[in-house]
Parts: structure tokens; sequence; C-alpha cells
């Protein structure tokens, strides 16, 4: 199937590693022109060579970005406007908030999270405004995480949070669809990425037992039997980019092997 997705301007935050690299990678793929954004330049010089191995003659742009700065932020939308004159798709992504219950956390944290992951959903949406409403083919993609339906128990920061982004898209789909811009939501269940790999070998030096032990345990508990990859999660976040999807928007879908028990 051809995604419609050669020559369009994608910016993806996050895309160092994990989930956000998976993205920039199908994207170019595809034959998107891709702006891969993350906080520290040397991985960021590490994904473009990983995408360029893989994907020969990928035109791909590395931009550092905090995506919890407001100039950060305006500073990305630009550099990706002077280099490429457009931008179709926005993948927001940026790194969950620190784990713990509600009295773990000061003001400080709550604010942090709240950049983080909610404002930067706002900022870098809005700074790309002016270049989405020229496309034919514009998307907002938000990674956000199941806990949008499912609360996680120990991730108050991220269950707060996230749901913020969910009547953000909502709203934005209304607002914006009549201009031909689609908002969504991709919520990752269990995704082995770097993010989850060291939760879970901390969990087996505890117990006394292998990584792979305390994997399959985890494993069990999805109905298709295995833990996500970050392909699974971009596969779905490159689906929404396409032209094919031009009638998806609103919408919170997961990716999560079935994982989450909410209905709706």
């Amino acid at each position: 199937m051809d995604l419609r997705l050669s020559g369009r301007v994608a910016i993806v935050g996050g895309a160092s590693k994990g989930i956000g690299l998976a993205t920039a990678r199908m994207l170019a793929a595809e034959g998107a022109r891709v702006v891969i954004a993350a906080r520290t330049a040397a991985t960021l010089e590490a994904a473009i060579a990983s995408i360029r191995a893989d994907v020969p003659g990928a035109d791909v742009v590395a931009v550092p970005c905090d995506m919890a700065s407001a100039a950060d932020i305006e500073r990305l939308v630009q550099t990706t406007a002077e280099r490429f004159g457009a931008i179709d798709i926005v993948v927001n992504n940026a790194g969950g908030p620190p784990p713990g219950t509600f009295e773990q956390h000061a003001d400080d944290a709550w604010l942090g999270a709240f950049d983080q992951n909610l404002m930067s959903v706002v900022r870098l949406t809005r700074a790309a405004l002016p270049w989405l409403q020229r496309s034919d083919q514009a998307r907002v993609i938000n990674i956000t995480s199941t806990a949008v339906r499912e609360p996680i128990e120990g991730l108050i920061l991220s269950n707060a949070v996230r749901l913020g982004t969910t009547g953000l898209a909502k709203t934005l789909s209304k607002e914006l669809g009549p201009r031909g811009i689609t908002v969504n939501n991709v919520g990752p269940g269990l995704t082995l990425t770097g993010r989850i790999r060291p939760v879970l070998e901390a969990q087996a030096r505890a117990s006394g037992r292998t990584f792979d032990d305390v994997a399959a345990e985890r494993a069990e508990r999805i109905p298709t039997g295995r833990m996500g990859e970050p392909e699974d999660v971009a596969a779905m976040i490159v689906f929404l980019a396409s032209a094919q999807a031009r009638q998806v928007s609103g919408q919170t879908i997961l990716v999560d092997g079935g994982a989450t028990s909410a209905s709706l």
C-alpha cells in the first residue's frame, strides 16, 4: 500500500531512541523528509546514522530540542520550515514523567510533567499550525499512554497530565478539522523501550530472577502473549500520518496487545 508520504515533511519529537526513533525510521522508509528532535545532540547524530544505515538516502535532519522548552520548540519549527519550506506531520512525543505516588511529588515535579507532556503538545502544535494549514495532508499525532484509559499504579503524574492531551486532541480535532488537519493520540501499552527495559531488569535483580523470566511473566498478562516493540507503535503512527487515514480524527488508539480492560 502506498501511504502517500513521499516528500512529506515530518517533525518527530523524542526521536533519538525508542518509539520516536522507530517512527522516524518508518516515515523515512516511506519517503518522508524527517526532522528528529531530542535533548542530546550526540544521541541524535547516532539516530541519524542508524536511520541512514537502514534507509539509504533518507533525508533526515537533527535538531536538539528540550520538549519542555518553549524557545527550543520555536527553534525546532523555524529550522524545519527554513530547511524544507513545509510541515505536514507533527508527532508530539516526549519522555514520560518520573514515577511515584501523590505524596512523593512536590510542585516542581507536577509543573515539570505539565511542561514536558502537555505544554510541549500545545507549543509544538501551535508553532507548526501556520505550516500545517498549508498542507493538503496535515496530521498531528500525540504519543500518550494507556494510562489515559486505565490509570497505572505508581504513575500519578502521567495518569493526570496525559489526560489533558486527550482532551486537547479531541477539541483540536473539531477546531482544526475544517482546515483539513487531523489530530489523534496513540497510547502505547507495555513496550520494550530503553525506558522499560531498566525497570524490568531492576525487578529481575530484586526478585533473584532473570530478565527473560520477568519479561515472560509480564508478557503473559497481555492477550497477544507478547510485549510490544517500538515498531508496533510506529506502524500505527505512520498509518495515521498517511493519506488513507484522512477520516480518522479525534481518536485515542491504544497499541497494547489488548491488555487494557477499559471498554472506551
